[in-house]
């Protein structure tokens, strides 16, 4: 005999197990649950950090200095290799267009185009940052570099930029 055979005979889904159909069945009486306690009992589920009443992993080990994960700027990036690949000579390379390429996924974040590679086209680059090599092979190759500040959520709330704009105003 082999696994086809008995597998043919037994069917493809094992039968789920019924629980609390008496003792003859052998997962009657306490269901499987086990004696007492939070687990035994209707409507108790466990959090995925709970460790059982040890010290939950979070508090184990000190906190200690300074991230600036929360704080520190993102940008999406392109080269200025995918610059030269994708756009036509005198055209005006942005966010919006990147996204339209399907070089970057949205327009949340700013961008920042960086030096790889090289860019004999001239074209008009807006973008929240260069890096300097970047912007030396643009204007080396005749393009324009514009940089524009993409307002971030933390800085919406700045209230010197409010003042600055009512000044201006």
């Amino acid at each position: 005999m082999m696994i086809h055979d008995i597998t043919a005979k037994v069917g493809p889904h094992k039968k789920r197990k019924r629980v609390g159909r008496g003792e003859g069945s052998g997962h009657g009486g306490t269901s499987t649950r086990g004696h007492k306690g939070a687990k035994s009992r209707a409507g108790w589920n466990s959090r995925p950090s709970y460790a059982g009443g040890a010290t939950p992993f979070a508090r184990r080990f000190p906190k200690r200095g300074f991230s600036n994960a929360g704080f520190r700027t993102e940008y999406y990036v392109a080269n200025v290799r995918d610059l030269d690949k994708n756009f036509d000579a005198g055209a005006t390379v942005d966010i919006d267009a990147l996204v339209k390429l399907g070089l970057v996924p949205n327009a949340k974040l700013g961008l920042k185009v960086l030096g790889a590679g090289d860019i004999k086209k001239k074209l008009n680059v807006v973008a929240a940052a260069f890096s300097a090599s970047a912007k030396s092979k643009i204007e080396a190759a005749g393009g324009s570099c514009a940089e524009v500040v993409k307002k971030t959520a933390s800085m919406a709330g700045n209230t010197a930029d409010k003042k600055a704009d009512k000044k201006a105003e």
